[in-house]
């Protein structure tokens, strides 16, 4: 007969074993941080040789690093619908940035700090079902910390009428363009804060001397608006019901415009970059006295929030069962004091207007995206798997044991993530469409890339670029390839749909 002692270590042994099978079988925690106009080229495990973004490139080290990875548009709230709804943009409601301007002075900073009427985006419809909705049905607990902009304050669209227990931010994206805002959102309440209500635009005062530092003090203020967001994302963490498991959406006004950060990060890099002329605010946002150390400053402000976080997920005990996404809505900016040459923002893709931000060419949609799950995601891994935004939802959606009956343009990369990706299912092709910026269309097919621009004026020629052999999209092969033509302009009729909303229809393919 055993002794109790030999009888105590085999109880201990299965009720280990029982308990490691439970956590197991536990969905995981996720976490999905946007960065905002992140170039691709804009960290050290993507090439950066600057800017330091040690935590994010330690994410990548324990994770995967993907290197074939698109944002749903070239612009912010487009990418961020696509990311929440699993469709592409022709099929989305959302298809451009709409400030929903007949309500009257909606580009008015003031006014719309004034009259929450004026602020925010034309709202996404109640019918809308997102990501978050979907997590809502298995028991998740959601909140979304940044940036929305699908949605006006006293509307349907907002976060708490769309799949987020818990909200704290911005609103509308144009309030964003200060990063010391007068005010932020904590669920549908307006917060005030301690910032005066600077106008983007604001130009030095006159007289000011653009070479002193204290010329621009007007453009720091008490409350720094990504800190405090950042401060709510860690709460939030904190003070979870600990027995559901939760989506934290963590919409990160980093690093977009304008130039404004900490004076410590722009000390670190004032001093590594040296002397520069300062930005006199030319090309909108707000001066700064050291526009490159600031936009360095930025990235490596969102890195150290980062490491803060991932900190905290280690002390809590959850960073095992906690699957972090990290990517960026499009490419890098051309504006408000933003020196994308320097910085080769965009590597290895052209950082010139035209090419970035706004455009469907490589340097506008190609994002970083890397995916961190310790022992389920393969340590160190680089993954050349084609996907985009949309794919996100089918992704987390299976992770999290949710099974929905809504028709997505997406494909869940769990088989690529957890390494069977022999089994892992593929695009035939990606596909864009963004009635912006002239009225563009867009098509990844394998190796092949199809562009239309300036469809606005009439265009349907198609530019066809082989990107194994030219991945900057130099040389335009529509000529040498006419098979390949008529398949992606069977591929541009086929994905779109005409928009519900006006602004975004492309007449010249309108019913087509």
């Amino acid at each position: 007969m055993p002794s109790k002692s030999i009888v105590s270590l085999a109880l201990l042994a299965l009720l280990a074993l029982a308990c490691q099978s439970e956590k197991e079988s536990t969905p995981p925690n996720i976490i999905f941080i946007l960065a905002d106009d992140l170039g691709y080229g804009e960290l050290g495990s993507y090439g950066q040789q600057i800017i330091q973004t040690p935590n994010i490139d330690q994410l990548a080290s324990e994770g995967m690093r993907f290197t074939n990875f698109y944002a749903g548009a070239p612009v912010c709230a487009p990418s961020r619908y696509v990311f929440l709804t699993g469709l592409h943009t022709g099929h989305a409601y959302i298809r451009g940035n709409d400030e929903w301007a007949e309500r009257g002075a909606v580009w008015d900073y003031k006014a719309a700090v004034a009259d929450p009427s004026l602020e925010g985006q034309r709202p996404i419809p109640d019918s809308t079902f997102t990501l978050g909705e979907a997590l809502q049905t298995v028991g998740y607990q959601t909140a979304l910390v940044g940036k929305w902009g699908l949605g006006a304050p006293n509307t349907e669209g907002v976060p708490n009428q769309q799949g987020f227990d818990y909200f704290y931010g911005y609103n509308c994206q144009r309030q964003a363009h200060n990063l010391y805002p007068a005010h932020v959102w904590e669920n549908e309440k307006k917060v005030v804060l301690r910032n005066d209500t600077v106008p983007p635009g604001t130009k030095l005062p006159d007289g000011a001397d653009p070479m002193q530092a204290q010329s621009y003090a007007a453009y720091s203020q008490p409350d720094y608006g990504p800190k405090l967001m950042h401060d709510k994302a860690l709460s939030f963490i904190k003070t979870r019901d600990k027995t559901a498991p939760f989506m934290l959406y963590y919409a990160s006004p980093l690093p977009h415009v304008p130039l404004q950060v900490p004076e410590e990060y722009v000390t670190k890099y004032h001093e590594i970059i040296g002397e520069e002329d300062p930005y006199l605010g030319q090309n909108g946002y707000f001066p700064h006295r050291y526009p490159k150390a600031a936009y360095a400053g930025m990235i490596s402000y969102l890195d150290d929030q980062v490491g803060e976080l991932v900190a905290l997920l280690k002390a809590e005990g959850i960073y095992e069962n906690t699957i972090i996404v990290f990517t960026s809505d499009n490419g890098p900016t051309y504006a408000g004091g933003v020196d994308a040459d320097y910085f080769n923002s965009a590597n290895p893709f052209p950082n010139n207007y035209g090419r970035t931000k706004g455009f469907t060419y490589e340097g506008g949609i190609r994002v970083p995206m890397i995916a961190s799950w310790p022992g389920k995601i393969e340590a160190g891994t680089t993954s050349n798997h084609i996907g985009s935004f949309y794919d996100f939802f089918p992704t987390f959606t299976e992770l999290a044991g949710s099974t929905s009956a809504h028709k997505l343009d997406g494909i869940s990369l769990t088989n690529e993530l957890l390494g069977n990706s022999p089994s892992q299912k593929t695009h035939e092709y990606l596909y864009w469409e963004f009635p912006s910026y002239k009225g563009q269309q867009a098509v990844r097919m394998g190796k092949w890339k199809g562009i239309r621009t300036n469809m606005l004026e009439g265009n349907l020629s198609v530019e066809l670029y082989d990107l194994d052999a030219d991945p900057t999209e130099q040389f335009n092969i529509a000529n040498e390839h006419p098979d390949v033509v008529k398949k992606i302009e069977q591929i541009m009729r086929e994905a779109h749909t005409e928009p519900e909303i006006a602004k975004f229809s492309i007449p010249v393919i309108a019913n087509n």
